[in-house]
């Protein structure tokens, strides 16, 4: 008889209980994720314990293949979404190849040679398209792996940073069509008097790799406060190897561009120079900021 009651409880209670848990649930979400940004970790093992424990602890080399099973599945996730992104973007794409197309006049400007080249063009573009749209979702799957291994403070920063490194992309996008591409289009199309004639496949490869490496190396800035905010990066030295890393521009600058001219790779070291510098800057406030917030006891110098 108890148990007929029991269960009859259960019943009569069951649209109760779920209204109680649709009720809970975000409070509970809220709640976990609060304690998940908030847990800090035990003491660091030394780099070389790590490595030495590989070779003699079974658990050691057991959590190593549980975090690569990790990275797998995240990297799963992100190839989805990337398919999701440029899915959508199958909706727009023709229309946004027009937009691409404006600064040469139109689509109707642009030649295709090859018999599959439209069909190529629209997947580039589609891809392009399909990066920006899924970027915040593959920027968190990213700092979802990182951050089981992350500080407290420097899981907040990670989470922070990610619609910041969104709207940097989309700014160097942005960047790269009405101020770039403005620029460069003339001088490379009146160079000499040798009539233009541009194909598809040669113009928007131009057009979206130029957009991507641009809106990706705008991250940079963002990347370094967000290392100096950690403790891996300090000003100092990237004020102190300024000069080598206006050569490592310039070499990206020339593995990016896909002409061998010095014009268009000008035009590429230019924000990535300036965004260099404007870096520096950046860690020097991230250094303060992370000096503040240090224990009496630490010493760090810049």
């Amino acid at each position: 008889m108890n148990n007929f009651f029991r269960a009859l409880w259960r019943v009569v209670t069951l649209p109760f209980r779920l209204i109680f848990s649709i009720i809970a649930f975000p409070f509970r979400a809220l709640r976990h994720i609060g304690q998940f940004l908030n847990e800090e970790l035990p003491e660091d093992r030394p780099l070389i314990d790590t490595f030495s424990s590989l070779a003699t602890e079974e658990a050691t080399r057991a959590s190593l293949w549980e975090h690569v099973d990790a990275l797998r599945m995240h990297l799963l996730r992100v190839v989805i979404a990337l398919a999701l992104g440029v899915g959508i973007s199958f909706y727009f794409t023709v229309p946004l190849m027009g937009y691409l197309a404006v600064p040469v006049g139109g689509l109707e400007n642009l030649q295709a040679i090859e018999v599959t080249e439209e069909v190529g063009v629209f997947m580039r573009v589609a891809l392009t398209s399909g990066i920006a749209i899924m970027l915040p979702y593959i920027a968190f799957e990213i700092w979802l792996f990182a951050a089981p291994g992350l500080r407290a403070r420097e899981r907040k920063f990670g989470l922070l940073g990610i619609p910041l490194a969104t709207i940097l992309f989309l700014i160097g996008i942005a960047f790269t069509f009405y101020i770039l591409l403005p620029a460069a289009l003339p001088f490379l199309g009146g160079f000499t008097e040798i009539e233009q004639s541009w194909t598809a496949r040669d113009y928007f490869g131009f057009v979206t790799g130029l957009m991507i490496w641009i809106g990706l190396f705008f991250e940079f800035p963002l990347v370094i406060y967000i290392l100096t905010s950690i403790g891996l990066v300090k000003p100092k030295v990237l004020a102190q190897q300024w000069r080598l890393a206006i050569i490592i521009i310039a070499i990206l600058a020339a593995a990016i561009t896909p002409t061998i001219d010095p014009v268009n790779m000008g035009l590429v070291m230019l924000p990535m120079s300036l965004l260099y510098f404007i870096s520096i800057g950046l860690s020097y406030v991230a250094y303060a900021g992370r000096r503040r917030n240090m224990p009496e006891t630490e010493t760090d110098s810049p």
